[in-house]
């Protein structure tokens, strides 16, 4: 579980980071970029000499779907969404997670939806407002297709891991990263122009620690993490890193926040958290 609070903590800071240096670039090139470095980062190890055709594939599509499309429709979500919002609107992360996982196994585990529904009520207490602007609703939709994505990633991720035990992260984590940048890198060309691309020093430090550091190491420590700790555990870590990035935000980037919702709202998650590691055992 550590893996997953490490991580937790790095891509709250991502939330801010975006918001406050990346927007002006196209969305798509954004997504492409730190993903590409994660996969250069990555390639040494790689050792697909001693993986099955049919393995690899699997390990491209879950790439493709949860760090290719998820980042696709993330990025683009920064056009209409606050840091903050964009933090708060992986809500329904958990309840997807659970959904997967319920579906694969064939079988309704009542211990995971309570964890999912207390940290989604913890994360919605957190953000919630009366308010709404033109183009809100559009940046929800955006961001529960990353949810989906996303949490069905870590999903298939966790089966393939349960099922072919041998198979060790680190040398198979570069084929996840190349699923990715075949579909960002299809969205960026589409959209990108290229020729009037113009990066400043602030952007390029920020995409390559997005790249190197939250995108490369951290999706590496969390599907590694995925693979020690139960759904229940797993689904509340998803939205860990809303309080986290509510928190920076203000923080850092100065959106406010109400001090009171953000501790009840906490607690909540908190309180799934030791229900679930209470009467649910690690699988």
């Amino acid at each position: 579980m550590i893996y997953l609070t490490i991580v937790s903590i790095v891509w709250a800071l991502s939330f801010s980071l975006i918001k406050g240096n990346l927007t002006s670039l196209d969305s798509n090139f954004v997504a492409f970029a730190r993903l590409l470095i994660s996969f250069l980062i990555f390639l040494p190890f790689l050792r697909i000499k001693t993986i099955s055709q049919k393995i690899v594939l699997q390990l491209m599509l879950i790439g493709a779907i949860q760090y290719g499309i998820m980042y696709t429709a993330y990025i683009y979500a920064y056009k209409y969404l606050q840091a903050y919002e964009i933090a708060i609107m992986t809500i329904l992360t958990p309840i997807f997670v659970v959904l997967f996982s319920d579906i694969w196994n064939k079988k309704i585990k009542p211990l995971n939806w309570i964890a999912a529904v207390l940290t989604i009520l913890g994360s919605a207490i957190i953000i919630y407002s009366e308010s709404a602007r033109i183009g809100f609703w559009k940046g929800v939709l955006f961001i529960q297709l990353s949810n989906i994505c996303f949490a069905f990633g870590q999903v298939y991720f966790k089966k393939i891991s349960e099922k072919y035990k041998t198979l060790k992260p680190l040398n198979i984590f570069a084929i996840l990263f190349l699923g990715a940048i075949i579909v960002t890198g299809v969205f960026s060309f589409s959209t990108t122009n290229f020729s009037n691309l113009q990066i400043d020093q602030n952007q390029l430090l920020t995409l390559i620690y997005l790249g190197a550091v939250a995108s490369g190491v951290g999706f590496y420590f969390w599907n590694l993490g995925v693979t020690k700790v139960g759904t229940g555990t797993l689904a509340i870590m998803n939205n860990l890193k809303i309080p986290l990035g509510v928190l920076f935000a203000f923080l850092i980037v100065g959106e406010k926040i109400n001090i009171l919702q953000f501790a009840i709202g906490s607690a909540v998650i908190i309180l799934a958290f030791i229900i679930t590691e209470k009467y649910s055992k690690v699988h």
